[in-house]
């Protein structure tokens, strides 16, 4: 639904209920958006006022009342590439600071979705194009219970043509649908109560609990040795 991509791209509810009804309706006076959108005259002001600062709605005076009307949809994609020109500025300073106060860990932990998410984009920020990562145990989860981030992940491993090797148990789902994927199957009776991927020199190990954790593990022998369980894996894996 657009109101969830909505949500997911930053916007609070009361934001998307007022936005989606200017799209809908095109113009009109805060009363009558406050009433297409079943909220309350003053969260309403407030919705606006927001969108408005993000510059996506604007206003002219007509008998002296403000007629609200929302910008062409692209205007977002201009807000996120402001705020990425604004991030690409502070990323350096960020990474000075981490260096001047901490070593490096080899071993770095996360918790929840947003730690996924990060465990995830790390994954597509550490391989190059056309690079090929190493896959245990993917079995749906991710699709089942982040579906928008899925595809979002999927999409932009198939841009980078990231090739990958998976190793899954018979009968079961991958989250894998990239079309760079090979598949091939372990006995049903092997466990698989996380995921490894191997990528670069790192480990990521992605644990489906009722709170996902994760931790990559940054080391280079570390890499080369799960690489070779993989690969012992795959060579005895069957095709179907």
């Amino acid at each position: 639904m657009i109101e969830e991509e909505l949500r997911y791209l930053g916007f609070t509810d009361n934001e998307v209920k007022v936005y989606v009804t200017l799209l809908r309706i095109g113009r009109g006076k805060a009363g009558r958006i406050s009433k297409e959108s079943s909220l309350e005259r003053t969260s309403t002001y407030n919705a606006l006022k927001k969108l408005q600062e993000k510059g996506l709605v604007s206003y002219v005076i007509e008998a002296n009342r403000k007629v609200f009307a929302v910008a062409e949809p692209n205007k977002i994609l201009d807000m996120f590439k402001e705020k990425e020109e604004r991030a690409k500025l502070v990323i350096p300073k960020l990474e000075q600071l981490k260096k001047a106060e901490q070593e490096k860990e080899n071993i770095l932990k996360f918790r929840g979705y947003e730690g996924i998410k990060t465990v995830l984009n790390d994954i597509l920020k550490t391989c190059k194009d056309e690079e090929e990562q190493y896959i245990i145990g993917s079995e749906g989860q991710l699709t089942q219970r982040m579906p928008t981030f899925a595809k979002i992940f999927v999409a932009r491993k198939d841009k980078k043509k990231l090739h990958a090797k998976v190793l899954l148990r018979k009968g079961r789902f991958s989250d894998v649908r990239s079309k760079y994927a090979k598949v091939r199957f372990l006995p049903q009776d092997v466990p698989s109560q996380s995921v490894t991927n191997i990528y670069g020199d790192k480990v990521a190990i992605i644990l489906w609990s009722e709170i996902p954790e994760a931790i990559i593990i940054d080391d280079k022998s570390t890499a080369e040795t799960y690489k070779a369980y993989f690969e012992f894996m795959w060579k005895n894996a069957s095709v179907k």
